[in-house]
């Protein structure tokens, strides 16, 4: 029996077991939405933009930890997709992007929306294809999906010229079937684990880094239990955070430029660091040269080769962070650091990370969604409200946090939250973002209305662009440029501060979401924050929006200055 090529490949997308497709249509994709017409088996999710799209099929795949799939239509649809690619591709996730093209026999001449999408790309995906001929797209789509989800996962593009999509022939190739190039996660080393364990029990101050790579792998538990086990404190990476949950007592918080007074201070006084599944990124690195200076660095990744150059592994294992974690549980003793334990108890209490304002703050507001939703995906947008998020959320198995760490990308939480609301339907979504990243992507209210998503969308509005403001107030003596929302054509040109002169703020987020059909919020006292969540809980087929008005001047701290090692940061604003 023969059929087209766009039949073909959803064919092949089922049998890859996938049941959802964020895909937007166009010229040079309308042959695959038609053999998509009717289907069954899998979901079209029609978002509102293909950069909200992309999002989408990211916060799916973190969310479910199946690979995610889009589709757009050649040209600008293809080139929409960019930035998520690289959003995705940066903190490993699983995604198979299918971007049309014009037919083969006018590659080449700038034909009506013709890019290069494969060129563009390359740099920032794991694997890229041009599909010339029917045949090849029977082995094409399997390669990608093997691709994206083997090994440390990434973004797989696969680009289809309309003729392929068109061109009829059998199914497969005839007496075979496409075998996927698949590398292998090598065995972990037996003599390396068994180095790694015999350092860490002669160590007086040893500390477990859990990165990103933990959380991919779903290995939590085998992280957490790996701790108790041994009794030995973990800090953690953004993208590790609830790798061991936040309220453990071996918990020493998150690491970094905004890391905790304990976790910072840690590291640049361990004798052993054991790090699982971290890329060592300048954002948890401080001044690199200094970083855990006098340690024994031990560094398990699935990817030894994404050490940066300069950070040095004293011992590197390679290997799945889920394999390396159960092979050291089952060697794993108590380790006597008694003394440790206890220092880093007395860090965590004489230096809290808290925010001293009275009022509507930022870390009230994450307190009451951790009372409001104990079971949640929480999506988090980049900037100081990402930053709250990574202090104050209290993480565990049960309540997940999504965001874009590698890239930081502006924008990424709500559409993310629509990809993880459908693909998590039994759990409830929450939004944390700010007012500059929810108007990034803000059409995709739309999708969430029009797939009835209970997605609560918290908007940290203070009415900057928050963490450039506090950079410019901090490090560069308070010339604000460019970093304020309430701006109009009418004000001065150099402003010092917000006051009750400045222009009304645009939009007014509660009437912007009740003309997408949510319901809107406005929340300024701390008194109705528990009234507000209970207004979103109880509401549960379309989204909500809550504003959360907070003063201008709020301040991620601490911080550590640039430059500076991790050690030597401002734990408040008057230091």
């Amino acid at each position: 029996m023969q059929s087209t090529g766009a039949e073909l490949l959803i064919r092949l997308l089922r049998k890859e077991g996938v049941d959802t497709i964020f895909a937007y249509p166009g010229g040079q994709v309308i042959d695959i939405f038609d053999a998509l017409y009717g289907q069954e088996q899998i979901r079209l999710v029609l978002p509102r933009h293909e950069q909200g799209l992309v999002h989408a099929a990211d916060g799916y795949a973190r969310s479910t930890g199946r690979v995610g799939v889009c589709l757009v239509t050649s040209g600008p649809g293809a080139a929409n997709l960019v930035t998520g690619i690289a959003t995705a591709n940066a903190d490993s996730v699983p995604l198979v992007c299918f971007a049309g093209q014009v037919p083969t026999r006018l590659i080449g001449s700038n034909a009506f929306q013709e890019v290069d999408f494969i060129s563009i790309t390359k740099s920032i995906c794991k694997y890229g294809i041009s599909v010339r001929s029917r045949a090849q797209l029977a082995e094409a789509v399997p390669i990608a999906f093997e691709i994206a989800r083997s090994g440390r996962p990434g973004v797989a593009v696969v680009e289809l010229p309309k003729d392929i999509q068109q061109a009829r022939g059998k199914d497969l190739h005839p007496g075979r079937e496409p075998v996927p190039i698949r590398r292998q996660v090598p065995a972990v080393h037996t003599g390396q684990l068994a180095q790694a364990m015999e350092r860490l029990h002669k160590a007086a101050r040893p500390l477990f880094l859990a990165g990103g790579g933990v959380r991919i792998a779903r290995a939590e538990g085998q992280m957490t239990r790996l701790a108790e086990k041994t009794g030995i404190p973990v800090v953690t990476t953004l993208m590790g955070k609830g790798a061991i949950p936040s309220a453990h007592p071996l918990s020493a918080g998150n690491l970094g430029i905004h890391g905790s007074f304990a976790a910072n201070t840690a590291v640049s006084q361990c004798d052993v660091l054991f790090a699982v599944g971290t890329r060592f990124n300048d954002r948890i690195t401080g001044k690199p040269e200094e970083f855990a200076k006098h340690t024994y660095l031990i560094r398990a990744d699935i990817d030894t080769s994404a050490l940066p150059c300069n950070i040095t592994a004293d011992l590197s294992i390679e290997g799945d962070a889920r394999q390396i974690l159960e092979a050291l549980l089952a060697k794993a003793a108590p380790v006597q650091a008694g003394e440790w334990r206890q220092q880093l108890r007395r860090w965590k209490q004489t230096y809290p990370t808290a925010m001293q304002q009275e009022g509507l703050t930022p870390q009230r507001v994450m307190e009451a969604v951790n009372q409001a939703f104990p079971a949640a995906v929480i999506c988090a947008d980049v900037g100081q409200n990402q930053m709250w998020a990574a202090q104050f959320l209290d993480l565990n198995e049960e309540r997940q946090l999504l965001t874009s760490g590698g890239l930081g990308t502006m924008g990424y939480a709500l559409p993310a939250a629509v990809g993880a609301s459908l693909g998590c339907p039994s759990r409830r979504v929450v939004v944390i973002t700010g007012d500059g990243g929810m108007q990034m992507n803000v059409q995709e209210l739309a999708t969430a209305v029009a797939y009835e998503l209970p997605v609560v969308v918290c908007i940290l509005n203070n009415g900057w662009l928050g963490n450039v403001r506090q950079w410019q107030e901090l490090f560069y003596g308070r010339r604000y440029v460019g970093v304020c929302m309430r701006r109009r054509k009418g004000c001065p040109p150099i402003c010092a501060a917000p006051g009750t002169q400045c222009p009304p703020y645009t939009p007014d987020f509660v009437r912007l979401a009740e003309s997408y059909g949510a319901l809107g919020l406005r929340v300024s006292r701390f008194e109705e924050l528990p009234a507000a969540f209970l207004q979103a809980k109880q509401n549960k087929a379309a989204p909500t929006v809550i504003e959360f008005v907070i003063a201008p001047t709020c301040n991620v701290m601490p911080i550590v200055p640039p430059g500076n090692p991790l050690n030597q940061m401002l734990l408040h604003e008057n230091n």
